[in-house]
């Protein structure tokens, strides 16, 4: 196992130790940990294998089958692009290009300054108002391919404050 570091060891077993009494507490357990560190870790995941008896393979089957839950650090601004049915025939795809362009990653990926990551995402429940963007849950309705530059720079704005 890679090597935690001691608060985080800590923080974790506290996470396990509040489930303790669940009949079922990975989902619980994981949760916490991704709203407490950004991300799970593998090495997070083989220390909650140890301290709650779950296998390995079961806990990381959770973490890479639900989308919610990820292995690596997001960036400070975490944009969702909608590319369920509606987002997608509205130009949702146009639009993630333009702002896999704008930010230089593509899906999946963070910026090398970690302020953007750039998620896509199957459906937010906007139809209505689709193409549908998210930036750390702000929802922005009807988003074109030509606002997409303003919409980055008013994020990188706030940094140089």
């Amino acid at each position: 196992m890679a090597k935690l570091q001691p608060q985080a060891v800590k923080m974790i077993t506290e996470i396990v130790n509040r489930f303790k009494d669940e009949p079922t507490p990975t989902m619980m357990i994981l949760g916490d940990i991704q709203k407490e560190f950004g991300y799970v870790p593998l090495e997070a995941q083989e220390l909650v294998s140890q301290l709650t008896g779950v296998p390995l393979s079961e806990i990381y089957g959770v973490v890479t089958f639900y989308s919610f839950f990820s292995m690596e650090p997001k960036g400070k601004y975490v944009v969702g692009i909608c590319l369920g049915t509606a987002c997608y025939v509205k130009g949702g795809q146009l639009v993630c290009d333009k702002f896999s362009e704008a930010l230089g990653i593509k899906p999946g990926e963070t910026t090398a300054d970690g302020l953007f990551t750039l998620d896509i995402l199957r459906c937010i429940g906007a139809c209505a108002v689709a193409p549908a963007v998210t930036i750390n849950g702000k929802v922005y309705p009807q988003v074109k391919v030509d606002n997409v530059k303003k919409i980055v720079d008013t994020y990188r704005a706030k940094e140089i404050q």
